[in-house]
């Protein structure tokens, strides 16, 4: 039973990585437009963003089993923060997706909580 969650996590665990690509990809592809006020919200974005959303879900559903078994703490305090950006991130992506333009202020909100996503999944 521990090798399928240990599998279910590695393959979940692969395809949060391609969603934060996808992602920041999408931010960066963008970043040149951003500055004429031209930048959209590509489809790499929003699926990117709902991409890391389900995969960080299941992530910690399988970190929480995992913990019962193994008697490990799961930080909880990070894991409500990083839920809490990539709802914002989503929220921002949900209202501007349609939109022939962003402006740069949300264009770049998004990149940086993006970002902040990251920095807080490596440095805690």
């Amino acid at each position: 039973m521990e090798l399928t969650f240990e599998v279910i996590r590695n393959i979940t665990l692969i395809l949060h990585f391609i969603g934060i690509g996808a992602l920041l990809g999408g931010f960066l592809t963008q970043m040149k437009a951003m500055r004429t006020s031209q930048a959209k919200i590509v489809p790499a974005i929003n699926h990117g963003a709902w991409t890391m959303f389900v995969t960080g879900l299941i992530l910690t559903g399988v970190a929480e089993y995992r913990a019962g078994i193994i008697g490990f703490e799961v930080n909880h305090a990070l894991i409500g923060a990083k839920t809490l950006v990539v709802v914002v991130i989503l929220v921002l992506v949900l209202l501007n997706r349609k939109k022939p333009s962003v402006s740069p202020a949300v264009f770049g909100s998004i990149g940086l909580l993006t970002i902040a996503n990251i920095s807080m999944a490596v440095l805690y």
